[in-house]
């Protein structure tokens, strides 16, 4: 019987249990990330284990999330992060250089590896064939100090994707219609694994953006399978030595397959006040708006930038809109700036925001 990608991944971490559905397995842990609003606390437990240095492959720390400084707190909790990770072995991206899971993607995450973040949508990375998965701040720490991170072994659900996205359907549609189909409610303890046909037209950004959405259906994490695209991604990113091709057997069994006609689909949005309460764009035209931001985590990759950038081209925002783009990395920033995206913004009116998780919280928006 053929193994699926999530039971090849799982299969080689494993340090406790039977890889059998609802039974607590331990798996060791390649990479960890903390962001600024839970690092503090994570790192301060990490720190009371007396380890000399973390002893994952690699761990970052990101400052992305309390970047706006009304006081002394959040200024002194970056220099407390920033003095953790000289002194423990710990990269540390410091404020401005963008979001932590479109960083990540960018920098470190490599097919085939294992990574907890303190942060719910840690699972971004499964665009990479990682299991990422996100964790509280005392599992990171544990991971941190060599220890293994204990879970359910999950249910792996298949989606099914085939055929190609239609001019003006994005990943992000795809991912709504998961939601429609999945909710926000009974998912815990699954992983949803994408393949078919139709994941061989999707970009490295475009699995993140769906793989990223997965934690609003409350699932452990989502993953993608490693192949040409993923090198290509790599590639560009100067990172080709870091790719695997990791892709699950031909006879692999699955609890469950989903099927999603990426042609059949539509524009899609979230309507309030949930992430599961899909209706169509075509249904909310005429509906005043007051603010549009751009961005998050989910949405930051430079051709959702460029996308934006190229409809608002030549045109003014209305005056009663208050108009943001958060550009998700400063790589990302760079190339927008490079191509003439970042002016057509500009000269629309849009506000340039940092590249952090502001908005995204509710911090100053």
């Amino acid at each position: 019987m053929g193994k699926n990608l999530v039971e090849k991944i799982l299969a080689k971490h494993l340090v406790s249990g039977t890889l059998r559905a609802g039974e607590e397995i331990g798996i060791s842990i390649d990479q960890t990330l903390t962001q600024d609003a839970t690092g503090t606390m994570a790192y301060l437990q990490f720190e009371s284990m007396n380890v000399a240095r973390v002893k994952t492959e690699l761990s970052v720390s990101y400052v992305d999330h309390n970047t706006i400084q009304i006081g002394f707190e959040n200024a002194d909790d970056h220099l407390y992060l920033q003095s953790v990770a000289q002194k423990y072995g710990i990269v540390f991206s410091r404020a401005g250089n963008g979001i932590c899971h479109q960083v990540h993607l960018e920098r470190f995450g490599k097919p085939g590896k294992t990574m907890i973040g303190s942060d719910s949508h840690t699972p971004t990375c499964g665009a990479l064939a990682m299991i990422a998965i996100g964790a509280g701040g005392l599992d990171v720490a544990l991971a941190m100090a060599g220890k293994p991170f204990y879970l359910i072994c999950p249910t792996v659900i298949k989606i099914n994707l085939t055929g190609k996205l239609k001019p003006w359907v994005s990943a992000k549609d795809v991912i709504l219609k998961v939601l429609e189909l999945f909710t926000t409610k009974g998912n815990v303890n699954t992983v949803f694994e994408y393949g078919g046909k139709g994941v061989e037209s999707l970009t490295v950004p475009e699995r993140a953006t769906i793989a990223n959405m997965g934690a609003e259906c409350g699932v452990t994490t989502s993953v993608f399978p490693s192949d040409a695209e993923t090198r290509r991604f790599l590639q560009a990113q100067g990172r080709v030595a870091d790719w695997t091709e990791l892709l699950p057997d031909p006879d692999a069994v699955y609890d469950r397959t989903e099927e999603i006609d990426l042609a059949a689909l539509e524009p899609l949005a979230a309507a309030p006040h949930s992430p599961d309460r899909i209706v169509t764009v075509a249904s909310l035209a005429g509906t005043p708006v007051q603010q549009v931001l751009v961005g998050s985590c989910t949405n930051s990759s430079v051709r959702d930038i460029r996308t934006v950038a190229a409809i608002i081209k030549g045109r003014r925002i209305d005056p009663e809109v208050s108009f943001g783009v958060a550009p998700g990395s400063r790589q990302v920033l760079a190339m927008a700036s490079a191509d003439g995206s970042l002016t057509d913004l500009i000269d629309a009116g849009a506000r340039i925001l940092e590249s952090a998780c502001g908005f995204c919280i509710g911090n100053s928006m």
